[in-house]
Formats: C-alpha cells, sequence, structure tokens
C-alpha cells in the first residue's frame, strides 16, 4: 500500500520553507561577514558599497531571474501528476543546492582575515539572499501561477 500523496498545497509550503530558509541565511551570513571585514579596519565606505552593490544586486537578479524560477516552480508543482514528498522542487535542484551551499561555506572559510574577500563574499551572499527574498512574494499571493507569468 502506498502512502498518501502529499497535497499541492504542503509542496508548496515546502518550497517556500526552503526558500524562505535559503533567504535569511544568506542575508544573515552576509552582514555577519561584513561585521568581520569592519572588524579588520575595512574602510566604511567599502563596506556600503560591498552591502549595498550586493542588496541592489540582488533586487535586479530578483527581479530578472529568481522571479520567473519562482513562478515556474509554482507552476510546475500545480501541473504536477503524480506528487511525491521530494516533487516541491526538482531531484537536480537538491544538488544544485547542496553544491551552492558547499561553495558558500568554502568561500567563507578561504575569507577569513581579508577584508577585501570578506566583503565580497558577503556581496554575493547578500546578493542572492535579496534575490530569494524578493521572490518569496510567490509564496505569498496565493494565486495560481502560470509558467509564462
Amino acid at each position: 500500500m502506498r502512502p498518501p500523496e502529499p497535497s499541492t498545497r504542503l509542496l508548496k509550503l515546502l518550497a517556500a520553507t526552503v526558500w524562505g530558509i535559503g533567504a535569511i541565511e544568506l542575508l544573515w551570513k552576509g552582514s555577519v561577514l561584513l561585521r568581520e571585514a569592519e572588524a579588520l579596519a575595512a574602510e566604511p565606505h567599502w563596506l556600503w558599497t560591498a552591502g549595498l552593490g550586493g542588496l541592489g544586486a540582488g533586487v535586479v537578479k530578483g527581479l530578472l531571474l529568481f522571479d520567473r524560477a519562482c513562478r515556474r516552480n509554482l507552476a510546475r508543482i500545480d501541473a504536477l501528476e503524480r506528487r511525491y514528498p521530494r516533487s516541491f522542487f526538482r531531484v537536480p535542484f537538491f544538488f544544485a543546492l547542496g553544491a551552492m551551499i558547499a561553495v558558500g561555506a568554502s568561500l567563507s572559510r578561504a575569507a577569513r582575515g581579508d577584508p577585501t574577500f570578506l566583503m565580497a563574499v558577503a556581496a554575493l551572499d547578500l546578493s542572492i539572499g535579496a534575490a530569494l527574498a524578493l521572490s518569496f512574494r510567490h509564496f505569498l499571493s496565493g494565486e495560481r501561477v502560470s509558467a509564462r507569468g
């Protein structure tokens, strides 16, 4: 006997949870890295440039890339004929997510002690975190979405 399929609503909730945790984690990590760079006597104007530049790039990335990816995934979930607990993202996404986490952790470790490298990694983390946070609004809309939308 097969276990019951998860509902579309549950799959969207799981996708929203992963997406939201990613946004919060990357925004937090970016701010921590900026504070580390500040403690190493990084110039304040470069700290602001890295922080605001990362957030600004994230807004652009969110509007141009992540919004579409989020809407397409929600539409894909709506169109699933058979739903599995892991169906909230495609299988390759989970491998890519693992690789991104590993690369991000490696970059953060490599940047320790170098304020310029710390600011660059912080800007990268802030840009991805801001893009995730901005596109998260699609999970809150409650509307059925189209793949093109």
